[in-house]
């Protein structure tokens, strides 16, 4: 495609699918399950985090979770004491198990006892881009002692990941338009400056299309992506996520 035809169809794919109607399906719908700040922050995270495999399974285990924590989750985090962990006890998503739960919790609870808002974890100024807010965040989160196997369920761009799903999340967090699907919390980092969420669905399509051209599913195809779609919206360019994602796994375009 030329690339104003590009824009003309990745724009109405956008349209198509960033709509409350997307949300019931998708897991995004967690932290739509709340009202309060931290609870959308905590709800959202956990989705986001659990965010591989079938979509109607993260979704039931993020319900799940919840559920177990007295649909509060702000409240039974901040508050917990040990034996209220009873609650979680046996929890599992894959390759999340209890123990790794068992520390999201206290190091949640350790950062919350210090802010408002989990935006702080990862951007506590303005002047970071997602990459440092994503390498800041992991350092910060892993600070206290911890199993090393739960490193697995937090990745940075230090490890060469795409980061998937927390790009994912912050564009939960960050975006705000009339659509009502993103939710348009954080105010510390401009929409702009978001990496867009790339996994091998997004990335075949992305390179069906002439927006990548690297091979390997990393950070630096995310980024390459990104820079290309900045050239469609240098405003929004993680809207595209809504094209690019329904377009690999809905549609197989």
């Amino acid at each position: 495609m030329m690339p104003v035809q590009l824009k003309e169809f990745l724009d109405k794919k956008v349209e198509e699918y960033n709509r409350p109607e997307f949300i019931k399906d998708d897991p995004v719908s967690i932290p739509h399950l709340f009202t309060k700040k931290q609870d959308i922050e905590i709800g959202g995270f956990f989705a986001a985090i659990f965010s591989w495999g079938n979509r109607a399974t993260i979704i039931n285990k993020s319900k799940e979770l919840m559920a177990r924590m007295d649909n509060s989750p702000h409240d039974f985090i901040k508050d917990h004491v040990a034996k209220d962990l009873k609650q979680l006890k046996g929890f599992k998503h894959r390759t999340f198990n209890e123990d790794d739960l068992y520390y999201f919790v206290e190091s949640l609870q350790q950062l919350y006892s210090k802010n408002h808002s989990l935006e702080k974890a990862f951007f506590p100024a303005k002047n970071l881009t997602t990459e440092q807010g994503l390498i800041h965040f992991r350092n910060y989160f892993f600070s206290q002692e911890h199993l090393k196997r739960t490193e697995k369920h937090i990745s940075s761009p230090l490890q060469k990941s795409t980061c998937k799903r927390l790009t994912m999340f912050l564009r939960w967090m960050v975006r705000k338009d009339n659509k009502g699907v993103d939710l348009g919390l954080w105010k510390n980092i401009s929409p702009s400056e978001l990496i867009c969420p790339i996994d091998v669905h997004v990335a075949r399509v992305a390179k069906k299309i002439g927006l990548l051209k690297r091979e390997q599913v990393d950070w630096l195809a995310a980024v390459e992506l990104t820079a290309a779609l900045r050239q469609l919206d240098k405003n929004d360019p993680v809207k595209y996520d809504f094209a690019l994602f329904n377009l690999g796994v809905i549609e197989r375009f």
